[in-house]
């Protein structure tokens, strides 16, 4: 009787420890996108999904630029036991309370793309930030509009000496659109460019909502506009849309335009020569980093990312830092072809 209690025990636990074991092995991890038809994020979260395969039970949920949608879904994760979250914040400036949720269930947070502030980080010791230094990519853009002035003295087109710009900007309260927006045209003037802003106004990085703003900066400013910076590569391509209607793009009319991100369609629009330049914000690695991340943090690793290591608020690199920093690359017609 007692050999036949130790054999039952004995089976009991095994099985226990195999289902440990198979947990471990393939952990439950929630990941919201503040929307999925942004260009960028899509593949950002393709990334994501092929990485996942056969390794993890993914969860991806569409917040659909919803604040209280995302933390609904949040609290679903949560409930359904999920080992890591994965958050590209709808608004930034609420993870806050996103912190508190997960640091009550001691749960790991991977938040990635868009940059929480540093206060609110340090809240946490198992949140962690995946993404790029958004002012890196604000210089880059200013640089090869810069590059651009100073090598074709027919851009200034009412010989002034003066760049006249117009600015689409994404969500305003985004960190990345506010480092972008300043960082450019600090680029611009530190290149000793003296610079006059026509227009700024948002358009949510949305392409249609970039097309809508500049075609009528087109009429306000007509003959005006020398430059047009873009926030990210889908603005960009609006204002390009607006652009062609306007008879730009043909018979010796040009615009320069620039964005960020270098996705497909702004790499095809570089080649065509719509869009003079953008900065690669590397969807894949900053894809593979935040499951490289998540799925250590799930397993109940140590923070580890094979992609990008792990650095502070600095960047340098620094194995019990909080922040994995995915550098960006300027992108031309002179190397764009690498990176399509």
């Amino acid at each position: 009787m007692k050999r036949s209690a130790a054999l039952l025990f004995s089976l009991l636990f095994l099985v226990s420890f195999g289902m440990t074991v198979s947990a471990q092995a393939n952990p439950k991890i929630g990941v919201c996108i503040y929307k999925f038809d942004d260009t960028f994020m899509s593949y950002v979260r393709n990334q994501i999904e092929t990485a996942a395969k056969g390794k993890a039970t993914l969860s991806v949920q569409d917040s659909q630029y919803d604040q209280p949608k995302q933390n609904d879904q949040i609290d679903q994760f949560i409930v359904q036991g999920m080992q890591t979250l994965a958050i590209n914040m709808v608004d930034p400036s609420a993870v806050s309370v996103l912190i508190g949720k997960a640091q009550k269930k001691n749960l790991p947070l991977v938040l990635f793309n868009r940059e929480p502030v540093a206060a609110d980080m340090a809240k946490y010791a198992k949140a962690y930030y995946v993404g790029a230094k958004a002012q890196e990519s604000g210089t880059m853009e200013g640089d090869i509009v810069a590059d651009y002035w100073k090598a074709n003295p027919s851009a200034d087109l009412n010989k002034d000496g003066v760049l006249q710009y117009v600015m689409l900007i994404g969500d305003p309260s985004n960190t990345d659109a506010k480092f972008r927006t300043e960082y450019s045209i600090k680029a611009v003037t530190a290149a000793g460019i003296k610079v006059q802003k026509l227009a700024e106004d948002t358009a949510m990085w949305d392409r249609p909502k970039a097309q809508e703003k500049m075609a009528a900066w087109l009429t306000a400013y007509a003959g005006k506009i020398e430059v047009v910076f873009a926030n990210n590569d889908d603005m960009a391509l609006g204002a390009i849309e607006a652009l062609k209607a306007a008879g730009f793009f043909k018979g010796g009319k040009y615009m320069p335009v620039v964005g960020v991100d270098a996705t497909p369609p702004a790499l095809d629009a570089l080649e065509q020569g719509y869009l003079l330049g953008t900065v690669l914000n590397d969807a894949k690695r900053q894809g593979l980093a935040t499951w490289d991340l998540a799925y250590s943090l799930a397993q109940g690793k140590k923070a580890a990312t094979a992609v990008a290591p792990l650095a502070n608020a600095d960047g340098k690199a620094d194995p019990n830092g909080k922040y994995v920093w995915v550098p960006y690359v300027k992108v031309t017609k002179a190397n764009y072809t690498q990176f399509k």
